[in-house]
């Protein structure tokens, strides 16, 4: 009998820290009420540079331009239990486009934000 005690302790022991949660996010997350400040055709680079700050990558398009602007979010949660682990990793990613003319006036937008979406959940859960 103390010998299923102490197996049974000791099972517990070893399969208590048997388990972890991660979140990892790059860049700073994107607000869509700062996006919705911006006008096609009157905002500059500038207003977007004020409102957004800086893109994570420049594209030039002949003498126009396009700015992006990148935020994701990931979150992993996972489940060890003596040799089997099972890990499930939920990433979601926000992205705006900016589109600039010669004159550095904007002239289209798009975004898209899903980065809040981002959820933990085990392999075997919906």
């Amino acid at each position: 009998m103390k010998t299923l005690k102490l197996f049974v302790a000791v099972a517990l022991v070893a399969l208590t820290p048997a388990c972890f949660v991660a979140r990892n996010n790059i860049n700073t997350p994107l607000d869509p009420d700062r996006l919705a400040l911006l006008v096609p055709g009157t905002s500059t680079a500038d207003d977007v540079l004020g409102a957004l700050g800086a893109p994570s990558d420049v594209v030039q398009l002949g003498r126009r331009s396009a700015w992006r602007y990148d935020h994701s979010q990931k979150k992993s949660a996972a489940l060890s239990l003596l040799i089997v682990t099972m890990v499930n990793t939920d990433a979601q990613a926000d992205r705006v486009w900016v589109f600039f003319d010669e004159a550095d006036v904007l002239t289209h937008m798009a975004g898209t934000f899903e980065a809040q979406g981002a959820r933990y959940k085990l392999p075997f859960q919906d």
